[in-house]
């Protein structure tokens, strides 16, 4: 009985042990690759605000 006990035991620690390996090796999921885009410039502006437009 005692050695069932300390079998089930072991399995139970082994699973947790298992757990926090994974979590910490892949913990944050898939992070997409930075990708690197023109920077804005004031050329890509409107040249009057949205919100007059909307007024229009």
């Amino acid at each position: 009985m005692e050695f069932l006990v300390a079998l089930i035991v072991i399995i139970v620690l082994l699973a947790i042990a298992a757990t926090i390996s994974a979590v910490l090796r892949d913990g944050r999921g898939h992070i997409p690759p930075v990708r690197s885009e023109r920077d804005w410039r004031a050329l890509d502006l409107p040249s009057s605000a949205y919100w007059t437009m909307r007024l229009l």
